[in-house]
């Protein structure tokens, strides 16, 4: 998909929300945990207004627009090869983006994990013997059932499953970052996700029956300028990735950021 192309969603206008502040990454016990787990200042949240109808089946003219727009081109944050945080600042030739479904409204979504003895009643964690996935120790059975297809307990969580964001959002706090120090009991990583998952995604109540569905559409983008990859880095990893997550109603951007590494403590 060229940058040229797509002229449908071209005079969609963007605006960043600095303002717009994320309470997940105001949370002192999460800033804690997310150093412990080599994510801190290696993560961050913004949020940014458009002034069209979103329209899903043009998402790839949206995004090219969002890319290329100047305000977000000049504040969309992202880390350099040194660990500096830089903006993106450059033209986007082409966009790479996946749908993420997002239909989870319950943590209960986790509850197999006691049922299939991944964790035990108190939340803690079994272990196991060390195995590695590319560079990723796994040393008890939780990262086993995220990492390996070989896993005993691989199957607990479907294809599908696996593809929601709520569990995406689990698996990467769960997984880390480059000095990432694993954590015992799974109610950390549970509260996180939970925390970052509310503040990223937006419901809605139905006026008839009174259930709760989420409104927000999930992309996970990768973008490329004349040089190859550039967001959300030049270097892909499975723990380097941004998602952005539209609010229709709202017409809010939010997006989250990590790039693999050792943790910044500053942000």
């Amino acid at each position: 998909m060229s940058a040229e192309g797509g002229h449908g969603a071209a005079s969609v206008l963007f605006r960043a929300l600095p303002q717009k502040t994320f309470s997940c990454l105001q949370d002192r016990d999460i800033a804690d945990r997310l150093l412990k787990w080599s994510m801190q200042g290696r993560i961050t949240a913004q949020a940014f207004s458009f002034d069209q109808q979103f329209k899903p089946y043009q998402k790839d003219e949206f995004l090219m627009a969002f890319f290329n727009d100047q305000s977000v081109n000049s504040s969309l944050k992202l880390l350099s090869a040194s660990g500096q945080w830089t903006t993106l600042g450059s033209k986007v030739t082409k966009i790479e983006a996946t749908v993420v479904p997002c239909t989870q409204i319950s943590m209960t979504f986790f509850d197999r994990l006691y049922s299939e003895g991944i964790v035990r009643e108190t939340g803690t964690i079994v272990k196991c013997y060390d195995d590695y996935y590319d560079d990723i120790l796994i040393a008890d059975e939780l990262r086993k059932v995220l990492l390996l297809e070989d896993s005993d307990h691989y199957d607990v969580f479907t294809q599908l499953d696996r593809k929601e964001f709520l569990f995406c959002l689990f698996k990467h706090f769960c997984i880390g970052g480059t000095l990432c120090q694993f954590e015992d009991v799974v109610d950390p990583y549970l509260e996180t996700t939970k925390a970052f998952y509310k503040d990223l995604v937006s419901v809605q109540k139905s006026p008839e029956t009174k259930d709760i569905h989420i409104i927000s559409t999930v992309f996970k983008v990768s973008a490329y300028n004349a040089n190859g990859l550039c967001y959300p880095s030049s270097k892909s990893h499975l723990q380097t990735f941004a998602y952005l997550i539209v609010d229709p109603c709202k017409r809010h951007v939010n997006i989250l950021y990590h790039c693999f590494g050792g943790s910044l403590f500053t942000n």
